[in-house]
């Protein structure tokens, strides 16, 4: 089912073959995908880079079975078709979506149910800044790390999109947050988002400075896209019964722990990846968080950060300005 206008045959799409730094990225001509059943055609505005991306592009990400060669993790833009058995989404509606991939590109087909709605006050294009953060952060920290209202969150990397997005939820959950970034710059714009507290962890000691920050009491939960020596560090910054959660481990994935500290204070050391879980539970995180942040994000409490766009063509400028580091939120494409 199309509107009364026909798609064309082929659009732009992003590969990488072979793998490698920023250049490797190709633009070809693929044919526009037709919706399976249970999924629908999204005439893509925007699509968030990602730091998996990054890891994909360099030959790096273990990738799950079943993955177009076509990256990109999250697109918003405007329903053009239905799958069979489509039910609640109309031609027309203006949607962001999660995807396993198939992002960077004119169109992609993505299950219905990892569909939302653009929230009220938000364009197509900041919208699609938002499913993978917003997945992320809801089902590590609120979920499996369980923050609950008037606990202490330690985010690393406050000032990434993922950061961004955790320190305004935690916050406006209740939350107090604590957070690290890389430059005075970021650390300020951490505390504008609602951090407490900034810790600039090239000039600073993260441990000490959350141990003072919380009075010695030590921190709940620890959102962790670092690794390395991170996690054993991290664990001294627990309070008893604390949770520390890994997204990425961009500092090494091979690290030393006490097991006695877990022991000894009851704590929860986890991790997970969202994009090889199955898409019925994928659909069920993406029903939770439209209840649980959509109205946050539609009074304005909670908004994307953007740090810059890129049109599709200049996706290699893209991915450099996410390796540059100097970005603070989310880089998009824009087709």
């Amino acid at each position: 089912m199309t509107k009364d206008f026909e798609l064309p045959s082929s659009m732009r799409a992003v590969i990488v073959d072979p793998p490698g730094g920023p250049d490797a990225l190709q633009v070809v001509m693929r044919p526009v995908p037709k919706p399976a059943a249970g999924e629908v055609l999204i005439k893509v505005a925007s699509a968030g880079i990602n730091g998996a991306d990054l890891s994909q592009r360099e030959g790096k990400y273990n990738i799950p079975p079943g993955t177009p060669d076509i990256l990109g993790l999250e697109v918003a833009g405007e329903i053009v078709a239905l799958g069979d058995g489509v039910t609640g989404w109309n031609i027309g509606d203006p949607v962001c979506a999660l995807l396993i991939g198939g992002g960077y590109a004119d169109y992609c087909a993505a299950p219905a149910v990892q569909c939302l709605p653009v929230p009220k006050g938000l364009t197509i294009e900041q919208a699609g800044a938002l499913p993978e953060v917003a997945m992320t952060v809801w089902s590590n920290v609120f979920e499996i790390g369980g923050l609950k209202a008037g606990e202490r969150l330690l985010v690393h990397g406050g000032s990434s999109g993922i950061g961004t997005m955790a320190i305004q939820l935690a916050r406006h959950l209740g939350a107090r947050v604590i957070a690290t970034a890389g430059s005075a710059d970021k650390a300020k714009a951490c505390v504008a988002l609602g951090a407490e507290r900034a810790i600039n962890y090239k000039t600073e000691d993260f441990v000490e400075a959350a141990r003072q920050w919380s009075g010695g009491a030590g921190v709940d939960v620890i959102l962790d896209m670092v690794g390395g020596d991170y996690i054993q560090r991290g664990l001294e910054c627990l309070a008893p019964g604390g949770r520390l959660v890994m997204l990425a481990l961009k500092q090494g994935r091979k690290v030393e722990i006490d097991a006695g500290l877990i022991q000894g204070l009851n704590l929860s050391l986890t991790g997970s990846r969202l994009r090889p879980r199955p898409v019925a539970e994928k659909g069920r995180l993406v029903a939770a968080v439209r209840k649980a942040v959509w109205p946050l994000i539609e009074r304005g409490d909670v908004r994307p950060v953007i740090d810059s766009t890129f049109p599709l063509d200049q996706v290699a400028d893209g991915h450099r300005r996410m390796e540059s580091g100097a970005h603070i939120g989310k880089v998009l494409l824009i087709s």
